[in-house]
């Protein structure tokens, strides 16, 4: 009898650590809220994410195309319990910008006089290029601490070195830059860790073979490790046009055809079965609807690898 009970409790422990293990396991590790998921022409829904280690506060932004609207729809659907004003100011602790064209940065311009002082990240030609035609007092007015005078100095340019990874301040987050090709200009991914849990984020990007660049199979080499491991929680990446815009007119962006063939690459690194359910974010599809509504078709009849295709709506939290 006494043996007897013994092996009931063993068993209740190892059922019980079983249960615990599996918790562990899908407990989520970040919560990504969407604030502008579209590219193209419409100013109230350009990219941009907050992304935070699940359970804090401690919020960036990646890309900042739309932001005050973005962080208004994710009041309205009770992701945030203050007001917009308050999580621009004291929620976002600072902006990865992976290239300076206007439907990534706008947000952050328009919204800079009632923000409050913080880092802005990016690549040295980014960061050139926000410093020399946007924060200038010809355009607008200088709140950064480097370039034209006089110097408002509420942001800080923190310049990234491709392939080194820093901590992002005032938050327990870590960030490593790696160079994309986007037609004529150098765009970035960020891939941005919590502990042992990742998450990879893309600005706009074209395919290797269409760009004549090795950026993208890079990328998949250094991340190839992290989806075997099951660290990497997903990857965001932009699908921009349909499949029947021309490859001469993709203007460093990919197609559901080309989003699915850089996937391919991946697969070959960690193999195929590791990508089964995997989470691909699909971020900046250009309007119209009739092209979202293409698009979104033709990834799903395309998607033999079994991915986890995920749709962000502007202001509806994602937890992963």
């Amino acid at each position: 009898m006494f043996r007897k009970h013994i092996s009931f409790v063993a068993l209740g422990l190892i059922l019980f650590a079983s249960v615990c293990s599996a918790q562990i396991k899908t407990r989520p590790s970040f919560k990504i809220v969407p604030l502008g998921v579209m590219g193209g022409i419409d100013e109230s829904n350009l990219s941009a994410y907050m992304v935070a280690a699940e359970g804090t506060t401690d919020y960036i932004c990646l890309d900042a195309g739309t932001l005050h609207y973005g962080i208004e729809k994710a009041v309205s659907n009770k992701v945030f319990f203050i007001t917009a004003d308050e999580v621009l100011r004291r929620y976002i602790k600072g902006y990865f910008i992976s290239h300076a064209h206007l439907d990534h940065v706008a947000g952050l311009i328009i919204n800079s006089p009632d923000d409050t002082a913080k880092n802005i990240y990016g690549l040295a030609s980014t960061l050139k290029t926000i410093r020399s035609y946007y924060f200038t007092w010809e355009s607008w007015a200088n709140f950064a601490d480097d370039g034209e005078a006089p110097l408002l100095k509420k942001y800080h340019y923190e310049t990234l070195t491709p392939d080194s990874v820093i901590s992002i301040k005032n938050t327990g987050l870590k960030v490593q830059a790696f160079p994309l090709s986007h037609s004529n200009l150098t765009s970035t991914a960020f891939l941005v860790s919590s502990g042992y849990a990742y998450i990879l984020y893309l600005g706009d990007t074209g395919p290797d073979a269409v760009e004549k660049s090795q950026n993208l199979h890079k990328l998949w080499l250094a991340i190839a490790p992290l989806v075997k491991a099951k660290k990497l929680k997903a990857i965001m990446i932009e699908t921009s046009f349909p499949d029947e815009q021309p490859d001469k007119t993709l203007f460093g962006h990919l197609t559901p055809h080309w989003l699915m063939a850089e996937m391919n690459d991946l697969g070959a690194l960690t193999g195929t079965d590791e990508l089964k359910g995997f989470n691909i974010i699909i971020t900046h599809v250009k309007p119209p609807q009739v092209n979202i509504t293409k698009l979104k078709q033709q990834l799903k009849a395309e998607n033999a690898l079994g991915l986890n295709l995920i749709f962000p709506a502007q202001g509806k939290a994602i937890d992963l």
